[in-house]
């Protein structure tokens, strides 16, 4: 497609122009309040916007987890007596679990990590 095609914002009228006008200064006044509201951007150093970006990860890493947990659970709650999907219920419930265990370390040795890296830098 030629740049010519490319379809253009060209209001038609008035109530139009003043409609993408007030559009376009809220859109950039979100993204002012965005950037300057969102932890760790605005006057942070490194290991803290490393940190808030590991806890964004493991904290929806965790909530996976539980998620996964709680289908087994409710597997288990539909499976009629079957004992395979018992089984399968079980199994997703352990690994649920295991999963947990292994975010709630990552998240130690992350904490532990960053904080020895911000102790020896200031």
């Amino acid at each position: 497609m030629p740049s010519s095609d490319l379809p253009l914002l060209r209001p038609h009228s008035y109530t139009e122009a003043l409609f993408l006008h007030k559009l376009l200064s809220q859109v950039s006044f979100l993204e002012a309040l965005l950037l300057t509201t969102l932890p760790g951007v605005n006057n942070a150093n490194l290991p803290d916007v490393i940190a808030n970006i590991i806890r964004i990860i493991l904290g929806f890493l965790g909530i996976v987890a539980v998620v996964i947990v709680l289908f087994g659970g409710f597997k288990w709650m539909t499976a009629g007596g079957n004992d395979d999907k018992v089984t399968e219920a079980k199994q997703l419930i352990i690994q649920g679990i295991i999963g947990m265990v292994i975010i709630f370390s990552a998240f130690a040795i992350a904490s532990f990590v960053v904080n020895s890296i911000s102790s020896a830098v200031s």
